[in-house]
């Protein structure tokens, strides 16, 4: 394992500003289009003119960095250990077009809770590793890095760093990713909490509506759930089924056009404050991994299903406004669902939205698999 600090060199910074004042927008739409045109002048004005990337990478710098290869891949990490002496190895996993930076809220609480007045008897050893072909893990030499795979490099990173115990968590491919871990790893893996619940009817997927509704009698809050799910299909899932099906066709613009990466990547981060979206922005930009990231969807989508439920114990935390778990489908997913709460505020990127709220049902959650 090698030392790493983030040092983006000015040229590079230079180059961004180049193209962002230089960008060629095309003509105003209706917003039943897209992200709308108004939108995309603001963030690009704000990114152009006001955005300070350095004060950022000072953030993420402030944190032990490491890179190793795992499986022929470069994977680069956070690792914070907590002062606290029983502290709870923990492994967070972000999403797309998530990077690291979705963390930063949450990892002082986690790893220090004496210095934010929470009680110490709960405490995380974090690792927050970049997914391969995100950010500073880089492209993979290879396809095939789905949450499956991912999750089997996972817990050879947690072996490395001497953690043969641990708790895993994570947030969209994060939701993937670490009930697959519990999957590959039960011996190791103490428990899993995300905040998405991925499960859907037989046969179906994020960007697949099906041509007939499934027969299962389903409780209120469950029809409710697939009833959100058909809109999200049928209007605002199109990224999904592109990622899935032609990520490299499209890596050629995102990587080419800083505002075309700006109008693709915004269309799903809503509820994010600007200039923290404009950070996952511009990491996937500096990095050069903004096509490369798009690969997660393909490779998922050829992943073969698994085989049995997962048997660690797991728990969901619900933001108010994120796509809704549906039980009935969980159940049959996760054999050992054992905390289930739902939050009336909140979003997709709770980590960042209601870091708070996040925590503290981390730190519940975990509480009550160790019995501390």
């Amino acid at each position: 394992m090698k030392p790493f600090r983030i040092d983006v060199p000015d040229s590079d910074l230079a180059e961004l500003h180049r193209r962002l004042a230089g960008t060629r927008l095309p003509p105003d739409g209706a917003t039943t289009y897209g992200v709308p045109s108004a939108a995309v002048r603001a963030l690009m004005d704000r990114w152009l003119r006001r955005y300070d990337w350095r004060a950022w990478e000072a953030r993420l710098n402030a944190y032990p960095q490491f890179t190793t290869t795992i499986d022929g891949a470069h994977v680069h990490f956070l690792h914070v250990r907590s002062p606290e002496p029983d502290a709870v190895p923990l492994i967070l996993s972000h999403g797309w077009p998530g990077s690291v930076a979705e963390f930063l809220e949450v990892i002082g609480p986690l790893s220090d809770p004496a210095a934010y007045g929470l009680d110490r008897s709960i405490a995380f050893h974090l690792v927050i590793p970049s997914l391969p072909n995100f950010a500073w893990s880089g492209a993979t030499p290879d396809a095939g890095w789905g949450p499956r795979r991912i999750a089997r490099a996972w817990t050879t990173l947690m072996r490395r760093l001497g953690y043969h115990r641990y708790g895993a968590a994570g947030n969209d491919w994060g939701s993937h990713i670490s009930p697959e871990l519990g999957r590959v790893a039960p011996g190791e893996v103490l428990g899993v909490h995300v905040t998405q619940l991925f499960s859907f009817p037989d046969g179906e997927s994020l960007s697949y509506p099906p041509t007939t509704e499934p027969a299962d009698d389903l409780s209120p809050s469950d029809r409710r759930a697939l009833d959100a799910l058909r809109e999200l299909q049928r209007t605002t899932s199109a990224y999904s089924h592109v990622q899935a099906q032609q990520p490299q066709t499209l890596a050629y613009a995102l990587t080419d056009s800083p505002v075309g990466l700006l109008a693709w990547n915004s269309q799903v981060m809503g509820g994010l404050e600007p200039d923290v979206l404009l950070t996952h922005i511009t990491i996937h930009w500096l990095t050069g991994t903004a096509g490369s990231a798009l690969r997660i969807y393909a490779d998922s989508a050829a992943q073969e299903a698994p085989a049995a439920p997962t048997t660690v114990p797991l728990g969901l935390a619900q933001f108010a406004d994120d796509l809704r778990s549906i039980r009935r489908y969980a159940a049959r997913d996760h054999a050992n669902i054992v905390s289930w709460n739902e939050y009336d505020t909140g979003g997709h990127y709770a980590a960042q939205q209601t870091p708070d709220l996040l925590v503290r049902d981390l730190r519940q959650f975990f509480s009550a698999v160790l019995g501390r």
